[in-house]
């Protein structure tokens, strides 16, 4: 919200050395965020000149410029001659001159230049070059304007171009402060100003008067609230369109933020910045019978102001005639009855209308505006009667207007429920001593109604603030009103030897092990589509349930994740599609698996600043879908990059499987891989990772086709394993073994199977049948080929044998490494390759 300072001073009391900085600051004192310093970028000398007289010349371009003598007072050296391009303009008429020296917005400096064969010494001004509007069809002729001032006085402060604005940044929850009115009572919180309400009039003198049909007909009301609760309807014949805005009005309305428009316009603009309640204006004569405000029917249409057909939804709230749709209520007004040059008959619209209506269908159709944006956060109920009259007041004032006694109303009672605060309620909030005048007096000092009970007060909040709705929102208001300073920063006591959990260690020690071996991690937001949840979140790809989102951010994701999988293509999408193609990332996040038939969420919510009951948060509990912690990686591209000697390497299975026994180490627990079939993985290279027999994962090369359609340029290898199961089955605490420090006996073994036989299988009987001095055994080689039998294949191990007391012999090695060969030949008659 931008506040002119000339019009806050009608409103309240400001010094007269106030600065920018000065007036920021308070705002600040009272909890708004301060934005910018707006000002009119110009300096002097700008001065009234006025045309002693001027002879055309046309130039050989085809255009005439008039070679002017122009009178700026003895004090600012007489009479100029000023080349002007503009023929709006008559001899003796008074006009602004930028002398040189001077500096308009742009920056646009003056100087005395020879052009066109003259040699001219300033510049006679339009509205454009001045900041104070887009014309630029001509310079300002200042008695069209109602002014007559003395030639050479200072043309600055005749237009109000010294005046600044200082902008302010306004919560949804404050509404109020979107208006002048609401600006100025907090400025006087802030500094102790005397405020001086302009919405205070006698209620007789608002009445609207009669014989104008207003009516509300909402058969359908958003959660049961009508979409207009008052609309006030009033009359002024007579305007004259034609009359300029007065400058104190342009200005002001340019420092807002506000274009000048015409009288009319100008007007309802200016007191809606003024009282904060958006004013619309009809030509009368375009009207057809009377006012309806009803919601769209479906199929109809309508043409806004801004000239776009539009159509319109059940929801949408309008403002008809007999003739159909004139005003999209609250957002913009239609095209067929707006005020324009010929209007001579006004009807003055001022309402309140329901928010939720309001911000839906600026949303839904794309036009935010000055109007939404306070009717979707709150207007005063009291305050259209109040802004009608002053509309009409200022048309009669500044038009010509004729005040009438036609119009039309819908009245409604407002009702403000009443808040009980307790004594002393504020100050075991705060932590702040405040005394009972301190509270009672800044709850009436922002306007409510406070009566002393014998427990506290009962106040009632005042009608522009909708948003104190309980006892805390009003301590709040007693804090911010006595100043946030007053309230001590103590930092709580943690308390000691607690640290991270169990699992909360395990979680850090696996992804700080997936880093430490290169791998990047990365976070997702956790929506995504059905058919993702699907084809990832379970293993044959058939429908699994999902928990669908009410409000979702994104329409084409709007159901919570299941596996993590999803967030991680879309990563390496947004990545690939930015050059960054070889990729080894990961994630550790909340999946949501919710049961079949089981319906989740509640409508109950408990109360605050007290802790639920074990009941309340067992039905809370199980309210929420079962979440587990998961953790996955993805990787594409060259795990190695090429360098001189040396080829690519691309990201392959092997290097998921390596990823893998990362997290196992770091968990503390051995995985076995196992083959298996996913859909979204490629036949016959997708593995099921299992601890102690039960299945916690998985790891593979992603299906072609996934790839494909997640845009992957190449193959893709990924894992995923259920992180909290993985750390729960792995035991309460992770310990190292002593590292031995004698030397180690080698060995390898080759041993002939059939090829339907896992490789695992026949190293976990090498390693069941070697006993305790097996430290490691390898996989190194799987040939199928000459020297073998059809269906018969030869695996290669690499042995490392090791005794933690004493240097092994090759004979033990050799008889530990034999005694494994037995077992893999009594479970899978593997023998020894010849």
């Amino acid at each position: 919200m931008r506040v002119p300072i000339s019009w806050l001073r009608e409103y309240v009391e400001v010094a007269e050395d106030v600065t920018p900085e000065d007036v920021l600051a308070s705002f600040v004192s009272v909890g708004f965020e301060e934005e910018d310093v707006h000002r009119f970028e110009i300096s002097g000398p700008v001065v009234v000149g006025q045309v002693l007289e001027f002879v055309s010349e046309p130039q050989k371009n085809g255009k005439t410029i008039n070679w002017c003598q122009v009178d700026v007072g003895e004090a600012n050296g007489g009479i100029r001659g000023i080349v002007c391009g503009a023929h709006n303009f008559a001899a003796g008429d008074k006009v602004v001159v930028t002398l040189p020296g001077a500096v308009l917005p742009g920056p646009f400096p003056i100087a005395a230049r020879k052009t066109y064969g003259h040699v001219s010494d300033g510049m006679i001004a339009s509205a454009r070059e001045l900041g104070l509007g887009d014309e630029h069809d001509g310079i300002i002729v200042l008695s069209t304007l109602g002014l007559d001032p003395e030639v050479g006085s200072d043309a600055i402060a005749l237009l109000h171009l010294n005046d600044f604005a200082v902008d302010i940044n306004v919560t949804p929850d404050r509404g109020y402060a979107f208006s002048l009115r609401g600006a100025a009572r907090e400025y006087s919180h802030a500094t102790g100003g005397v405020f001086r309400d302009p919405a205070e009039r006698d209620f007789a003198e608002l009445q609207p008067g009669t014989g104008f049909s207003v009516t509300v007909d909402d058969r359908s009301p958003i959660r049961g609230n009508a979409g207009a609760r008052e609309f006030v309807a009033r009359v002024v014949r007579n305007v004259d369109p034609s009359r300029p805005t007065p400058p104190w009005m342009i200005a002001r309305l340019v420092l807002a933020g506000m274009r000048s428009l015409g009288v009319l316009i100008d007007i309802t603009n200016y007191v809606m910045l003024e009282l904060g309640n958006p004013i619309h204006g009809y030509d009368l004569d375009k009207l057809q019978g009377g006012i309806t405000v009803r919601r769209a029917t479906e199929g109809e249409r309508m043409t806004t102001l801004d000239g776009q057909d539009r159509a319109l939804h059940t929801e949408d709230l309008l403002i008809t005639d007999d003739s159909g749709p004139i005003g999209l209520a609250g957002v913009m007004g239609g095209g067929t009855t707006e005020m324009s040059s010929t209007t001579r008959n006004v009807l003055i619209e001022a309402a309140t209308f329901d928010p939720v209506t309001i911000a839906r269908s600026a949303r839904r159709h794309k036009l935010p505006s000055e109007a939404s944006k306070r009717f979707e956060r709150g207007v005063d109920p009291l305050i259209p009667f109040v802004a009608a009259r002053r509309v009409a007041d200022l048309m009669v004032e500044l038009a010509g207007g004729e005040l009438t006694d036609e119009g039309g109303a819908l009245f409604s009672e407002v009702q403000i429920a009443g808040i009980d605060l307790p004594r002393g309620f504020t100050q075991g909030v705060i932590g702040v001593d405040y005394t009972d005048d301190e509270v009672s007096g800044a709850l009436e000092m922002i306007g409510a109604e406070v009566t002393a009970t014998d427990a506290g007060w009962f106040v009632i909040p005042p009608s522009w603030r909708p948003d104190l709705t309980d006892k805390w929102t009003l301590v709040e208001e007693v804090a911010r009103i006595h100043g946030l300073d007053r309230i001590p920063s103590v930092l709580p006591t943690p308390p000691s030897g607690r640290g991270y959990t169990l699992l909360q260690q395990g979680r850090k020690r696996v992804a700080d092990a997936l880093a430490a071996a290169g791998l990047v991690e990365t976070i997702a937001f956790p929506f995504t589509s059905e058919e993702q949840n699907d084809l990832h979140g379970s293993a044959s790809g058939e429908h699994v349930p999902s928990i669908r989102l009410a409000n979702a951010l994104d329409g084409q994701a709007p159901y919570l994740r299941r596996s993590l999988l999803p967030g991680l293509l879309q990563t390496a999408h947004r990545n690939i599609s930015r050059g960054l193609v070889d990729l080894s990332i990961f994630e550790t996040g909340v999946v949501f698996l919710p049961d079949e038939g089981v319906v989740y969420g509640t409508d109950f919510v408990p109360p605050l600043a007290q802790r639920p009951s074990d009941e309340v948060l067992a039905q809370l509990n199980a309210s929420i879908p079962p979440q587990a912690r998961h953790i996955a990686a993805l990787l594409t591209g060259h795990i190695t990059p090429r360098q001189p000697g040396h080829a690519a390497v691309n990201a392959g299975l092997g290097d998921a499987l390596d990823a893998v026994r990362v997290i196992a180490v770091a968990a503390g627990v051995d995985i076995e891989v196992t083959q298996t079939q996913r859909a979204a993985l490629h036949p016959g290279r997708a593995g099921s990772l299992t601890v102690a027999g039960e299945e916690i994962g998985y790891v593979g090369e992603l299906h072609p086709q996934v790839s494909a359609d997640a845009d992957l340029p190449g193959r893709a290898v990924v894992l995923e394993l259920d992180l909290d199961r993985l750390l729960t089955l792995a035991g309460e605490r992770v310990t190292v073994a002593a590292l031995s420090t004698f030397p180690a006996a080698t060995q390898d073994v080759s041993l002939v199977v059939g090829v339907e036989v896992p490789a695992a299988d026949v190293r976990a009987a090498l390693v069941d049948g070697s006993g305790d001095l097996l430290e490691s055994a390898t996989l190194v080689d799987d040939y199928r080929g000459d020297g073998l039998d059809a269906g018969l294949k030869s695996l290669s191990f690499a042995l490392r044998f090791r005794a933690s007391d004493r240097t092994l012999t090759a004979a033990e090695a050799t008889e530990a490494k034999l005694a494994g060969v037995a077992v893999a030949a009594e479970h899978f008659g593997a023998h020894i390759r010849d």
